[in-house]
C-alpha cells in the first residue's frame, strides 16, 4: 500500500525500513505490505465504493481474487501501520485506531480475521478510498516470488502511520523526491518496485491530483540476468535506477 498525505513539503509518502535479516527484503526501505490470507477471499463483510467486479477487471483477475487483494490490501495496511481504510458507515471513516489496538494484534497473529473484526466493530470496509496502482511480478532466478499489486491511499484525517509492528525497524514521511535522494546518498536501498512507484508518483503535486490518475496496469516482469558478472535487473525506466544509489543485489556473482 503506498500511502500518501499532503504535508509542508508537499506530496509526502509513507515508508518503512524492514527489520535487518528478515527472509525478504531484510533491511530495505518499503511501503506497508503483505500477503493474501486464505480468509481474505471468503470475508463476508461491509463494502463501500467500487464494486468487486469493477477491481476485478481493472487487475485482470477473477472476482474472488479481487476481493482477496483488496481485503488483504486493507488489513495489511492497518496490520503494519495501524491505518484503518473503514468506518462506521459507507460515508464515514475511522478518525482514530487507537481504540483498535489489541484487535491489531490479534490480526497480525492470525488470532482474528478481518472479516470479523469487521464485523465485531460493525465497521464498513472502504474501497473507494484506494486505488490501483501498478502490478510487479519478481523476476525469474530469485528463490522468492511473488505476484504483487501496489494500491495507493490517502491516509484519513485523524489517524497516524506508525512503526508499531515487529517487521519495521524503522518508518518515515518521506515525498518521493527526498525518498529518492536518500538513496542516491546511500541512506537507504529500494527495490526496483519501490523506486519505480517513487518515481511516478514526483509528477504529482497533491493527493487529489494522485486519487484522480488512472494509471494503466500492465504487469511488470522484470529481467534478471548477469552483465560482465554484474547482476542486472531490466525493467521498463530503469535507466534512472542504474544510474546512483546502491542495489541490493550488489555483490552477488553469477554462482
Amino acid at each position: 500500500m503506498i500511502l500518501v498525505r499532503d504535508g509542508a513539503p508537499g506530496l509526502e509518502v509513507f515508508l518503512l525500513r524492514r527489520v535487518g535479516g528478515m527472509a525478504f527484503a531484510g533491511g530495505m526501505t518499503v511501503f506497508p505490505g503483505g500477503g493474501v490470507d486464505p480468509s481474505d477471499a471468503d470475508a463476508d463483510i461491509e463494502w463501500a465504493g467500487p464494486p468487486v467486479s469493477w477491481w476485478a477487471q481493472r487487475w485482470g483477475v477473477a472476482e474472488k481474487q479481487a476481493k482477496a487483494l483488496v481485503c488483504a490490501a486493507v488489513r495489511e495496511t492497518f496490520e503494519e501501520c495501524g491505518v484503518l481504510l473503514a468506518g462506521p458507515t459507507h460515508e464515514t471513516v475511522v478518525a482514530d485506531t487507537s481504540g483498535y489496538r489489541d484487535a491489531r494484534g490479534e490480526l497480525e497473529r492470525r488470532e482474528l480475521t478481518f472479516s470479523a473484526f469487521l464485523k465485531r466493530e460493525k465497521l464498513v470496509l472502504r474501497a473507494d478510498l484506494l486505488r490501483p496502482w501498478s502490478n510487479w511480478i519478481t523476476p525469474v532466478g530469485e528463490k522468492r516470488r511473488y505476484d504483487t499489486r501496489f494500491f495507493v491511499a490517502v491516509v484519513p484525517e485523524g489517524q497516524i502511520a506508525d512503526g508499531e509492528t515487529s517487521e519495521a525497524a524503522a518508518v518515515v514521511w518521506r515525498t518521493p523526491g527526498a525518498a529518492i535522494a536518500d538513496w542516491k546518498a546511500g541512506e537507504s536501498i529500494l527495490l526496483p518496485p519501490t523506486w519505480s512507484q517513487l518515481h511516478s508518483l514526483e509528477q504529482f503535486g497533491n493527493s487529489v491530483d494522485v486519487l484522480k490518475a488512472e494509471p494503466e496496469i500492465t504487469p511488470i516482469e522484470p529481467n534478471l540476468h548477469f552483465d560482465d558478472g554484474q547482476l542486472r535487473i531490466d525493467f521498463p525506466g530503469d535507466a534512472g535506477y542504474y544510474a546512483a544509489g546502491p542495489h541490493p543485489w550488489a555483490g552477488r556473482s553469477p554462482a
